[in-house]
């Protein structure tokens, strides 16, 4: 849905949202991996800083976790009697944490590499996971300041760096249940972001590209796997545990 949104906002939609099935050809055969799942994506206009995004996004978590601690009290209980877990920590404020702080505290850490312009590993996502609890006292945060090099072609760049983008991650017990970012919302830029990356423009991006030439606010949003989240909130050992029918590369039915 990541177009059509955008597209919404240039449709004058000061904030949308979608949820509905998202599925995708990977062959990631790993716990936390599905073909199939429910996502949950939202889509805002930016008054002054894309950290408004992720105002929302924290503000949205904290509610929606209180939320199941209190309403669903019974059935975490019985979850949680089988497979036992706490409430995830969570600060007042975002918890923030830019990539070059995330290199530094690998670094000091030693035991994974730092990932330098390149994507995380699962591995160092963990022991970055276990960092930033030790020294936050959290188990939900926001990795900023991605490598541009890892973010889709659509990401803004930093304007201080154009090694490093407006995107962030948002990580659950050590593990990613979100990504989203600042989007470009100049139509020129982009024609030159699809033309770096090397991607076609066929007839949806064209049609995407022309509905930013009336006018589009600068915006950012966010994509949520829910069973990702439910499969970390309940601290979980596989997220199949958390879809009724799990779809992954080697199960198709039931």
């Amino acid at each position: 849905p990541q177009l059509y949104k955008q597209m919404a906002i240039a449709s004058d939609f000061d904030r949308v949202f979608e949820v509905g099935p998202v599925f995708r050809a990977e062959n990631s055969n790993t716990r936390r991996h599905l073909c199939e799942f429910v996502g949950l994506d939202m889509e805002m206009s930016l008054g002054y800083h894309y950290d408004e995004v992720i105002e929302v996004l924290h503000a949205m978590f904290v509610h929606i976790f209180d939320g199941l601690e209190t309403r669903c009290a019974p059935e975490l209980a019985a979850v949680r009697a089988q497979f036992p877990s706490d409430k995830p920590r969570c600060a007042e404020r975002p918890t923030v944490v830019h990539w070059e702080e995330a290199e530094a505290m690998l670094a000091e850490d030693g035991a994974e590499a730092p990932p330098g312009l390149s994507d995380l590993s699962t591995a160092q996502e963990r022991r970055l996971g276990e960092l930033v609890a030790a020294k936050y006292g959290v188990d939900l945060y926001f990795l900023d300041r991605f490598p541009a090099a890892a973010r889709p072609f659509y990401t803004m760049p930093a304007p201080d760096d154009p090694d490093y983008s407006n995107s962030y991650d948002i990580f659950l017990r050590g593990e990613e249940i979100c990504s989203g970012a600042q989007r470009i919302h100049d139509p020129s830029m982009l024609e030159e972001a699809i033309a770096a990356k090397g991607v076609a423009v066929g007839p949806a991006l064209s049609t995407y590209i022309e509905s930013m030439r009336y006018g589009m606010p600068p915006h950012g949003g966010a994509g949520i796997g829910l069973e990702r989240l439910v499969f970390l909130y309940l601290n979980l050992d596989n997220v199949r545990k958390a879809s009724m029918f799990p779809r992954d590369p080697n199960r198709c039915s039931p």
